[in-house]
């Protein structure tokens, strides 16, 4: 301390290595038995091997549910763009990327054959700030147009926009996501991703560039709930929604922390009304489950497991109206207030019940990685409570079962 001159209050003591990083070190090691078994992640049967991926999105929107859907149709809907003769024109969001990212390389052949490539790159990115100036540069020394977005806000929003000459005139296609356009995260973080051709998506997407651009400032979306613009309002409003339907309102939302406190207010609302709440949120969560009279009808849960869950759903459902949307904001004051987040709809009946029956039903099974928020506020693991006659089940484990069969063609 003396040396370093530095005084006690500026050290801590700590229980254990200082960097669990050189832990990767033990990883290395050849003990296959030690470790996870191999993830083979699947292609969605609609994206055929070989086949012009702007022709599927013409008949379909495809939804990719990562790791277990592959990142490579991400990737290979640029790498078609950039080499495609009737596209004009890629926009794209950059958030993180990673070291080596194919889709900056997709970027810059797109401008070497001649598109028009417009990327914003957000260089407040955390931890991400000197290799996004970097990518930046090197953008920007290919001839395409880089932008840093607007003054006082972190664009956080996941989107791709190609712009296409076709026979019956342009079509706009986008790729939005709950994840980033980095590689490496996408075998490691479970996100959702979309891909259409839908003409309102499309709209929105153009127009939320050009705010972001500088060229206009939209404050009407057709289908995207933009942050700061709308995103809150709607929410809200959809959670006043259900709370006038009482006991046949179900809400059901999954993200990364839930600290906003107007929405927390709206949902023990909702919960006094007699809505039934379920809530997959895996880290910070303010709202207290099982109060009396306040929350006994919202159940919390986080799960924790092989992957970071990452993925961000709301579900709004009762008699008469079923509203999924999926992005890249949780619900918390920075996110709904501070930065530039998208939420879109899946409005595909097929796809919609994929998110609801499938990806949110297998979330609200789990019983190993599954952690229950008490009225006090502590976790209770749930595989603690398991009788001798239940069945284990691992929501993460079971996406890898199903995909490994979709892979394997069993």
């Amino acid at each position: 301390m003396e040396n370093l001159q530095v005084g006690p209050y500026d050290v801590y003591t700590i229980d254990g290595p200082l960097s669990l990083t050189s832990l990767w070190e033990l990883h290395g090691l050849e003990r296959p038995q030690l470790k996870d078994s191999p993830l083979y992640a699947s292609t969605p049967i609609q994206l055929v091997p070989g086949e012009n991926i702007f022709n599927i999105l013409r008949q379909q929107d495809v939804l990719l549910h990562h790791p277990y859907d592959s990142f490579l149709p991400v990737i290979d809907f640029l790498e078609q763009a950039a080499t495609d003769p009737d596209v004009l024109a890629i926009k794209q969001t950059l958030y993180r990327v990673g070291p080596k990212p194919p889709v900056v390389d997709a970027l810059r052949h797109a401008r070497e054959n001649g598109k028009q490539v417009t990327v914003l790159v957000e260089l407040k990115a955390r931890f991400d700030e000197e290799s996004n100036i970097e990518w930046a540069r090197a953008l920007e020394a290919s001839g395409v147009h880089v932008v840093y977005g607007l003054v006082g806000l972190k664009t956080h929003c996941k989107m791709t926009l190609v712009v296409r000459r076709e026979r019956e005139g342009i079509r706009r296609y986008v790729h939005v996501a709950t994840g980033n356009y980095n590689a490496n995260t996408a075998r490691l973080y479970t996100d959702i991703g979309l891909m259409s051709a839908d003409e309102d998506l499309g709209a929105d997407a153009t127009e939320l560039f050009n705010y972001l651009t500088g060229y206009s400032k939209q404050e009407e979306y057709r289908k995207f709930l933009v942050a700061p613009v709308n995103m809150r309002q709607k929410l809200m409003d959809l959670i006043e929604r259900e709370t006038a339907h009482g006991k046949d309102g179900y809400i059901a939302i999954k993200g990364n922390s839930l600290v906003d406190a107007p929405m927390i207010r709206a949902l023990y609302k909702a919960a006094k009304a007699g809505v039934r709440i379920d809530l997959i949120i895996r880290g910070i969560c303010c709202l207290r489950p099982g109060l009396p009279g306040l929350s006994e009808t919202i159940h919390v849960r986080s799960v924790v497991g092989r992957f970071l869950e990452h993925s961000r759903i709301y579900y709004f459902h009762n008699q008469g109206s079923c509203d999924v949307y999926v992005g890249s904001a949780d619900p918390m004051p920075r996110n709904l207030n501070r930065r530039v987040e998208v939420l879109f709809p899946i409005e595909d009946k097929a796809l919609k019940r994929e998110i609801v029956d499938v990806i949110l039903a297998t979330y609200l099974r789990d019983n190993q990685q599954a952690h229950v928020l008490q009225a006090d506020g502590s976790y209770r693991p749930l595989r603690h409570e398991l009788g001798t006659n239940d069945e284990s089940f691992s929501s993460q484990d079971d996406f890898i079962e199903e995909h490994r069969v979709e892979y394997s063609g069993d």
